[in-house]
């Protein structure tokens, strides 16, 4: 159990505001997917939960000296804002629920978080966070209390009651049990929702973490979208755990983020007793990484649960396995909640949380694709807006050394390209063709190539593109990165369009595009919203690529290019190169 995301808050450090100037678009058919439309979770999170150090005893003073470390370890100041409680912080006498208050919602456990000068303690700890200038965060679970139906507790502002509205199926409360569900159909469902919402909204909370989210729970985390945004605060909502992946439209419309898996906490079964998590953990979102990158993107984000970063061999992993950890959570634009005691952090560890060149690859809030999963060798690749390319290459095994090797065409990259060490700072000089780099048990090289000259290859569904109206990614094995776009024109809304093309001066350029389709159709390439170049193509089957080219002139800076066909459907669209 854990929680994530952020609100951009004061005292953003320059990895921050490099992420401010790439914000782009998700890549989805469905609208940005800002849940409660204020543009909460832009970037993702960065912050701190109870869960893994603090689990099941949190306390007004233990969340406190927590929020009070962020900012005395200056970690406040390189961006990380959310101090959050999660489970344990209500009263729970029994397996029957939560208890509640006379409107049926969940009471503060007073032993935990005193109440001080008439406000409830939970608002009282808000309060503490919010003077550190940190954001505050709280944990709830679908459905009502079994303890709101016994009492048939009212429902604030209407005439109806708890049992007008709950079922009888249980719903997930993982530690206090008694919860079940809320019919939405029901008068009085949403309003029951709203008041509890406004309770929080009331006691400063700027997140809401919902935990025990499945499937069925798609009417409850509708609920708490609509009842967030009508409170008029800005708070951002997060789901949790394990969610299903063929779901994700349904998360990305309602939420500013989701947890792909189960929790990154080894618990009982850790390699090394008593820490925290281990290297198996963490392997086991290298392929979660891959499968759900089409999906975030800049106002809801895939979650891969805890950064366990920072307290040396508590943690249960090794310096090299952090560097991976958060190097792999970075690349794929993941929430970057930190699970570790604050209060001990040691200055080596702090320094990696701390590195501003690491943390603007995981806030330019662009996901990376897998483009080498081979044994041990695992690499993954995002192209900047700017051009230049982030490049992961990971030793995934946790017991001996391994050479680690990347043909850099499939990132992107023709030509050489000049390449820095982002965890260092080194200038790797000039790299081309094959990238290769020995590294030990569990060890990453991060580098960022800017290349020289050479071409900038953007996949279709990668996070920097918009990808509008009925177009959406589709799954494609024989295609670069595993995707393809489609249900391309058939209606000018529907349309591709490849973001943040930048060039130092204006001219002529080689646009070369991989498409799919079985007959013949048009593609329409418009350069900056210019006249349309009109291509009409053909091809054999929608499972086998094809490749095409055109001459563009391009502005110097930015540039846009969009594929589209106003009146027919056009080809898939796989990955553009531009020379």
């Amino acid at each position: 159990m854990d929680e994530r995301s952020r609100r951009f808050g004061p005292g953003m450090a320059v990895a921050l505001a490099i992420a401010l100037a790439a914000l782009v678009l998700p890549p989805s058919g469905a609208a940005p997917a800002h849940a409660e439309n204020n543009g909460v979770g832009l970037a993702p999170a960065l912050g701190w939960s109870s869960w893994s150090s603090v689990r099941k005893s949190p306390t007004a003073a233990k969340i406190e000296a927590q929020a009070d470390a962020m900012k005395a370890s200056g970690l406040a100041a390189a961006g990380f804002q959310y101090v959050n409680v999660d489970d344990f912080w209500y009263q729970c006498p029994g397996s029957q629920g939560p208890n509640v208050d006379a409107d049926g919602r969940w009471v503060t456990d007073t032993a935990k978080f005193p109440a001080a000068g008439g406000s409830d303690g939970i608002k009282v700890v808000a309060d503490h966070v919010h003077a550190d200038g940190l954001q505050f965060g709280l944990y709830v679970t679908p459905g009502v209390s079994s303890q709101a139906v016994a009492k048939n507790s009212a429902i604030l502002g209407t005439p109806y009651h708890v049992q007008d509205i709950a079922t009888t199926t249980a719903e997930k409360n993982y530690n206090c049990k008694g919860m079940v569900g809320i019919d939405y159909t029901k008068p009085g469902a949403q309003e029951f929702v709203n008041s509890w919402a406004d309770e929080f909204a009331s006691w400063g909370v700027d997140y809401v973490k919902i935990d025990g989210v499945g499937t069925s729970d798609v009417a409850d985390v509708q609920a708490w979208s609509k009842a967030l945004q009508q409170t008029g605060r800005p708070i951002h909502l997060e789901l949790s755990n394990n969610l299903a992946v063929g779901s994700a439209a349904t998360w990305k419309q309602y939420s500013n983020g989701w947890r792909t898996g189960g929790d990154i906490e080894c618990y009982s079964s850790c390699t090394t007793a008593g820490t925290l998590t281990d290297w198996t953990h963490v392997q086991s979102r290298f392929g979660q990484v891959a499968t759900w990158q089409p999906y975030g993107g800049p106002g809801a984000f895939n979650d891969y649960d805890s950064l366990e970063i920072g307290n040396g061999s508590a943690t249960g992993l090794t310096d090299a396995e952090q560097q991976s950890q958060m190097s792999l959570w970075a690349l794929a634009a993941s929430p970057l909640i930190l699970g570790t005691d604050l209060t001990a952090l040691n200055t080596t560890e702090l320094g990696y949380l701390k590195n501003a060149r690491v943390l603007a690859v995981d806030q330019d809030g662009i996901d990376a694709s897998r483009i080498v999963n081979s044994g041990n060798q695992q690499v993954y690749s995002k192209t900047e807006k700017d051009g230049s390319v982030v490049i992961g290459l990971f030793n995934y095994s946790g017991t001996g050394s391994t050479t680690v090797s990347v043909a850099l065409s499939a990132a992107g990259i023709t030509g050489g390209a000049t390449a820095t060490d982002l965890w260092s700072g080194a200038s790797l000089g000039t790299i081309s063709g094959t990238y290769s780099v020995t590294l030990g048990a569990g060890a990453v090289k991060l580098i960022r190539a800017v290349p020289a000259g050479g071409a900038v290859r953007v996949e279709a569904e990668a996070a920097g593109n918009t990808i509008a109206g009925a177009a959406r990614v589709a799954t494609c094995s024989a295609c670069s990165g595993g995707h393809k776009v489609g249900y391309i024109g058939n209606g000018a809304a529907n349309s591709v369009t490849i973001n943040g093309v930048t060039e130092p001066s204006a001219g002529n350029h080689t646009l070369t595009f991989t498409y799919l389709l079985n007959g013949s159709r048009t593609f329409y390439i418009s350069v900056n919203g210019g006249p349309d170049i009109v291509e009409n193509l053909t091809g054999t089957s929608f499972s086998t690529p094809v490749n095409a080219s055109v001459t563009v002139a391009l502005a110097a800076g930015s540039n846009t290019i969009t594929f589209h066909n106003d009146t027919a459907y056009a080809p898939d669209l796989d990955v553009v190169t531009i020379s």
